[in-house]
């Protein structure tokens, strides 16, 4: 993200290109990519692309996901954007592999700093690991980083960091128990049997 102003009051907050690309972007979601049936996964992938999203074959984004800047986007193999979810992508979103991210789900990156008499604009990228499931209307705020295997449960508010292969939830979120990995892992993965000696550990 690239702030013209110190001061929110005094201006547009971005620059001259970066308003004009949005634009363009906002004519070529209205037109070519929001009226797709939901079958036109490549098309959609495809336009994405074209404005500078990094993404990998045998992704999934649906016609109504929101994208504020796909320059930031980034996903790996076989992950997915659900219907309705909202990508306020002001700094850099990573999606890995196998990830889903359910309905009307928001990865926002930016925000206001409350203290500052100005609300001064700032944003932090998301970091969403391999093996992640993001459930219905959840909310991630900026800078969070989700470890490798996590769930989100559904309208979770994440404000920090979630651990590997944890179960998440709630306002706000925090890990609830131990998620086993999937059937595809030869083994327990390190991380996974770290979360799950700390969490019983913290139970007593």
């Amino acid at each position: 993200m690239t702030l013209v102003k110190v001061h929110p009051f005094q201006g547009p907050s971005f620059t001259f290109f970066n308003r004009i690309k949005r634009a363009l972007w906002q004519c070529v979601w209205f037109f070519l990519f929001r009226p797709t049936p939901p079958q036109m996964h490549l098309w959609r992938c495809w336009l994405l692309r074209c404005f500078g999203a990094c993404i990998a074959p045998h992704c999934y984004v649906y016609s109504d996901v929101q994208i504020w800047a796909p320059w930031h986007l980034t996903m790996h193999e076989h992950s997915m954007l659900g219907r309705g979810v909202v990508c306020y992508s002001m700094a850099a979103v990573s999606i890995g592999k196998r990830v889903v991210v359910s309905w009307g789900a928001r990865l926002c990156t930016g925000s206001h700093d409350y203290e500052s008499e100005n609300f001064q604009l700032f944003s932090e990228p998301i970091v969403i690991g391999n093996d992640v499931w993001i459930c219905a209307e959840a909310f991630i705020g900026p800078g969070i980083s989700i470890g490798t295997g996590s769930v989100i449960g559904a309208r979770s508010v994440v404000t920090r960091d979630q651990p590997a292969w944890m179960v998440c939830a709630g306002n706000p979120c925090r890990p609830l128990k131990p998620r086993r990995p999937p059937s595809y892992a030869q083994f327990w993965s390190i991380s996974f049997q770290f979360s799950y000696i700390i969490f019983y550990i913290a139970k007593f």
